[in-house]
């Protein structure tokens, strides 16, 4: 199964120490995490779960591999700036924004459109949308792997 985790390439202390527990539980259930591979949340779930065993899938923004933060296993350089957010967005099935600004927002609106659920853990808040609120990384965790569980849930991105 893979879990997008999503969020600031730049963010404080308390942020990074959520984004490790979710990054932590991720791997302790045996899900591979997709992010945008660079620093801030994406490194710190990654570092999180390379240390319990996990694996870890960076889409970058550039054209280099080796852009990609040290806990990424498999860097995909894609050359194509922010627009790299969709493949993020929809390479899995369950996603998990931490706090984040607007290219967090945008991964969030391209998952939601391509029937990805989103779990927000501090992050955006949008009305009448289908953005399913968590109260820390645990609940981000249990209610992410649920909905990737469920019967109908996209085929897309499972590792199996």
């Amino acid at each position: 199964m893979i879990i997008a985790v999503i969020g600031n390439a730049e963010c404080p202390p308390d942020v990074a120490l959520q984004a490790e527990e979710v990054g932590r539980l991720l791997a302790k259930n045996g899900a591979t995490i997709i992010c945008g591979g660079l620093g801030g949340v994406m490194e710190a779930a990654c570092r999180a779960a390379k240390e319990n065993g996990g694996l870890t899938i960076g889409v970058l923004p550039g054209t280099n591999p080796g852009e990609a933060n040290p806990y990424v296993d498999l860097p995909i350089a894609t050359g194509m700036g922010q627009a790299r957010n969709v493949i993020v967005a929809i390479s899995a099935q369950a996603v998990i924004a931490i706090s984040g600004g607007y290219g967090t927002l945008s991964e969030i609106g391209l998952a939601l459109k391509h029937g990805v659920p989103v779990v927000g853990l501090g992050s955006w808040q949008l009305p009448g949308e289908h953005l399913i609120l968590a109260k820390d990384a645990e609940d981000a965790v249990a209610k992410a792997l649920d909905l990737a569980k469920k019967p109908g849930a996209r085929s897309r991105g499972r590792l199996e």
